[in-house]
């Protein structure tokens, strides 16, 4: 039998987790394939040693044919990091289902079809470690996020399923839990906001985007983490052998948000949400 591949696919490496993902781990001599819907967008990489490829995870072709390429050069993705991810903010009832679709094809479904397609050959080779990147939303629920933290909590059963399902073959599956991260994904969101400006949760949603500042640029910030330290904790769940945890944590927001919802009666943890994200008031709703 070959010897194992240890190669390592990372998708959405554009910029934040994923780039500096690619890196530290390129840095550790690992064959390193970092990916991105355009491939200008990180041809800065290449030179830091990670072999480049275009991968669009909402895209059959696309996912396919980075797939069979690194099985060509490599006999299996010996890791799949799933990164990819977007962001939108909006009411449940405002926010158009075809931004909700675009939410879940790239973080959840684009998620599980690269895991279908690097696992034959991962199960071939009796090795193989899956690292889904989550969220700390994907075990509480902020408002005005509803639809983007349902896809994290859809991540997380995802996540305990493939955990099982895989431990047979010599797969382990590892799910990260950022909390706060300094990357711009929470600022690209506030600029894709859905024009809800006539609409009945305009006031609200504008408090939530006032809040979403403060946690990425204002005083709460300081809970927050740097994308290389969620890099770092990928890292270590390569390293960890055949006992990786199931579960890794990042930031200081992360366990300290999980404690406090897991603590609070849900009525109490509403109440403090209220004092994070003022309610609509009916005054103002249309």
């Amino acid at each position: 039998m070959p010897s194992e591949s240890h190669s390592v696919l990372i998708t959405g490496c554009s910029s934040g987790i994923g780039r500096e993902t690619a890196k530290l781990l390129a840095s550790t001599g690992r064959p390193v394939y970092a990916t991105a819907r355009n491939r200008d967008s990180i041809a800065d990489l290449e030179a830091l040693g990670c072999r480049l490829l275009e991968l669009d995870v909402t895209d059959e072709t696309s996912a396919r044919r980075a797939v069979d390429h690194v099985i060509a050069k490599e006999g299996a993705v010996g890791v799949l990091v799933n990164n990819a991810g977007i962001n939108d903010l909006g009411a449940i009832e405002t926010l158009p289902l075809d931004r909700v679709r675009a939410m879940f094809e790239t973080n959840l479904f684009g998620m599980m079809r690269m895991c279908q397609l690097v696992l034959p050959a991962m199960r071939e080779q009796g090795w193989g470690r899956i690292v889904n990147v989550g969220s700390m939303n994907g075990r509480l629920t902020f408002p005005g996020m509803g639809s983007y933290c349902a896809t994290k909590h859809a991540i997380e059963a995802t996540s305990d399923a493939l955990r099982h399902e895989l431990r047979p073959f010599g797969v382990h599956v590892a799910l990260i839990q950022p909390g706060m991260v300094k990357t711009g994904l929470g600022r690209t969101a506030v600029e894709r906001r859905a024009d809800d400006h006539d609409g009945p949760y305009t006031d609200y949603m504008d408090a939530v985007v006032e809040t979403t500042m403060t946690y990425q640029d204002g005083p709460m910030a300081r809970l927050a983490c740097e994308a290389s330290d969620v890099a770092e904790t990928i890292a270590r769940v390569l390293d960890a052998g055949d006992r990786p945890r199931a579960r890794y944590r990042v930031a200081a927001s992360a366990p300290l948000m999980l404690a406090t919802r897991k603590l609070l009666p849900d009525a109490a943890f509403d109440a403090f949400l209220r004092t994070q994200f003022p309610s609509p008031s009916p005054s103002t709703m249309g």
